[in-house]
């Protein structure tokens, strides 16, 4: 066997070998570097995708915020409007309320008859009644603004003397009395009875009017509607009439 010519033959097919296998490494290698750049390509895009998700999300959620924003900001406005209508109508009742009652207090502080001649020539008063006594008493009471007090005052003028003018007058202002109490239900109650039983009294129309004002406080409005309207019809050309009107316009 002749050893020197095998020699270079194994020695090439090594060579060969180890060239193949250099040559498989190179493409594994440059396989995996371009299925990295892939992955590395798809991760990019999956991570650009979210973050585009996220922030149409953040888009949308900002979106709906601001819409929610909008609607309480309106509902707010709303209220306020509501609640300074709300404290101007009080204003109003209760400013022509005080009207009445400082009327009351002049009448029941001005002299009966003035001058000292005319005192002097007058036939002695008569006695004043057991229910005007307690009538003046009870408004005595609602001048002072003792409202509270004032309400059971006046029921006992009611209660007591049912047959006198008294007790009309009494109810009218124990109406009156409720609606200072913001005690509307109440209010309503008893100038409805009263505008029902003396329609021919003065304080008639008016007692319709206030509770008409009671019906607006409690949200009452086609009630309240339905009361002016009574009273243009049955009172045209009263004052509250007038008031009534001017009402109407505004609900």
């Amino acid at each position: 066997m002749n050893l020197p010519r095998l020699l270079p033959v194994a020695t090439l097919s090594l060579l060969l070998g180890a060239c193949a296998t250099t040559g498989d490494i190179e493409q594994t290698r440059r396989e995996l570097d371009a299925a990295r750049q892939q992955t590395s390509a798809r991760l990019t895009e999956v991570e650009a995708r979210l973050s585009n998700e996220r922030l149409l999300d953040l888009v949308k959620e900002v979106a709906s915020l601001r819409t929610e924003m909008a609607a309480l900001r309106g509902q707010n406005e709303v209220l306020q409007h509501q609640q300074g209508e709300t404290l101007k109508r009080q204003n109003d009742l209760y400013a022509d309320l005080d009207l009445r009652l400082g009327k009351l207090e002049q009448s029941a502080s001005s002299p009966a008859v003035s001058g000292e001649a005319e005192a002097a020539a007058a036939p002695a008063a008569p006695l004043v009644s057991p229910a005007q006594d307690a009538l003046n008493k009870a408004l005595a009471t609602l001048r002072n603004r003792e409202f509270a007090r004032a309400v059971p005052e006046l029921k006992a003028v009611m209660d007591k003397f049912p047959a006198n003018s008294e007790a009309q007058e009494a109810s009218y202002w124990l109406g009156v009395a409720h609606t200072y109490l913001k005690q509307y239900d109440a209010a309503i109650d008893i100038h409805r009875r009263f505008a029902e039983q003396s329609p021919a009294h003065v304080r008639a129309p008016e007692a319709l009017r206030l509770m008409a004002e009671n019906q607006i406080e409690l949200q009452q409005k086609d009630q309240a509607k339905l009361t002016l309207r009574k009273l243009i019809k049955l009172y045209p050309n009263s004052a509250a009439a007038t008031k009534a009107r001017e009402r109407l316009a505004k609900l």
